[in-house]
């Protein structure tokens, strides 16, 4: 990740605001945003605030090879859904599922506290994706496994 901007408004606001240097520059820079051409799985869940976050995964054997979010919400579901992504990359499916709030928040440095909703959905969805992929392996075809 970059330098960050300390003359920058959005920066100056949301540092103000409680949000850590690192959490600002996961959504200055928007890393890991967008989608995953040919993903493995792709999924959506929208939070109780109406932020909504879809995660697209490229899964090698047991190991998630990368993660790419798209969110919908504000810059701490953008930054929450970044260093999520960031953090599942390279982590099996398994590790990836043990991810909590503190591992996320740790990431994260600081955000303020009434953006740890955006942190839980953020999770959620990296959840809910994994539960979906573990049903499909086991549905599909012994011959048709990856």
């Amino acid at each position: 990740m970059g330098n960050q901007k300390p003359n920058d408004d959005t920066y100056r606001m949301l540092s103000e605001s409680g949000y850590s240097d690192k959490a600002i520059r996961y959504f200055q820079e928007k890393a890991n945003i967008g989608v995953i051409e040919k993903a493995d799985l792709v999924t959506d869940l929208t939070g109780p605030c109406g932020d909504t976050m879809k995660i697209s995964l490229s899964i090698n054997g047991e190991r998630i090879s990368d993660a790419k979010m798209q969110v919908l919400g504000c810059p701490g579901a953008v930054a929450s859904g970044c260093a999520l992504a960031e953090l599942a990359k390279g982590k099996t499916l398994q590790q990836a599922l043990n991810i909590d709030l503190d591992e996320l928040y740790r990431e994260l440095e600081k955000m303020p506290d009434q953006k740890v909703h955006c942190a839980r959905l953020a999770i959620k969805t990296l959840q809910k994706a994994l539960d979906q992929y573990r049903e499909q392996q086991l549905s599909m075809p012994v011959n048709e496994k990856q």
